[in-house]
């Protein structure tokens, strides 16, 4: 990723109805040019707590893609969240991932993920939430909007042709939304009817726009895309083990739409499941879902 202006900082915040329930969560970047990126995603059935963490992630993968070394703040609202990364996590870790009553560390798998991507350039602080602050406050919109499933506008900067603006749009819901994504560097305004149970891979356009293209161009685009079908289908029948960067790749999208997503979900024609972590890489495996629904109902 190359951006066009250094990171000053990023608000992270999470939201949940029910408690587990339906949750959200939402980050806003802010760059030294005065310009915004937001991000914003769901799970169907989860907790505040894990919200928070999400949301902290897909900020975290944000930066080190970035490539930026420069410091930057993270504000949260969630004391939680900031104890249990500058605090709480070195202990855990020598103790096994067991907490002082020797009961388990919930949401270790997240928190491990947290760890990982964490850096000494990151000072965290604590932000009163619904107190005004105008990031917080509007990582709260974006948290809450994604929770109820309600269609949102998020400032999103094109920082390459690849990236194609709405890669940074994690999904991690069984329901669906349509959110329009507003491109600030261009001053133009693209739709995107996106599943957010199949992600797809942004090989294409909006149809609006992908019919104004020449008909040479929206055949390779088809090839490229029957081409990535292939390989995933080739990945899944050989049982290959993929890592994260490379299943984003894969389907074009951010890294942090795909660790955000949870341990199992279903992309295109693919069941997606998490395997194990190794090292500082989780591998992921693909399975024809139609092939597994077959086996069920036999």
């Amino acid at each position: 990723m190359s951006l066009v202006s250094t990171i000053k900082s990023i608000y992270t915040d999470g939201a949940c109805t029910g408690n587990p329930g339906p949750g959200g969560w939402g980050v806003v970047v802010y760059f030294s040019d005065g310009s915004i990126h937001e991000m914003g995603g769901a799970s169907s059935r989860t907790t505040n707590n894990k919200m928070e963490m999400q949301a902290a992630i897909a900020a975290l993968q944000f930066l080190q893609d970035s490539g930026q070394n420069e410091a930057i703040t993270l504000h949260t609202d969630s004391e939680y969240l900031i104890n249990c990364v500058t605090k709480w996590v070195k202990s855990w870790k020598r103790k096994g991932w067991k907490k002082s009553d020797g009961n388990p560390v919930l949401n270790q798998d997240l928190l491990e993920i947290l760890d990982d991507l964490n850096s000494p350039r990151v000072r965290w602080e604590h932000v009163r939430g619904h107190a005004g602050n105008i990031g917080n406050e509007r990582c709260d919109t974006i948290a809450r909007a994604f929770a109820n499933n309600k269609t949102l506008s998020l400032q999103q900067q094109n920082f390459s042709l690849e990236q194609k603006n709405g890669l940074s749009i994690s999904r991690v819901s069984d329901s669906e939304t349509n959110p329009t994504i507003i491109n600030t560097k261009k001053e133009a305004i693209t739709t995107l009817a996106t599943d957010i149970t199949n992600m797809e891979p942004q090989t294409h356009s909006p149809s609006s726009a992908n019919e104004e293209l020449p008909r040479e161009i929206r055949v390779t685009q088809l090839r490229n895309l029957v081409e990535t079908l292939r390989i995933a289908d080739e990945i899944a029948e050989k049982g290959y083990l993929i890592t994260s960067s490379e299943l984003a790749d894969l389907m074009d999208v951010h890294a942090s739409a795909v660790t955000s997503r949870g341990d199992e979900w279903r992309w295109r024609n693919w069941l997606v499941s998490r395997v194990r972590r190794e090292g500082n890489q989780i591998l992921w495996e693909l399975e024809r879902g139609d092939k597994v629904e077959s086996e069920t109902e036999s």
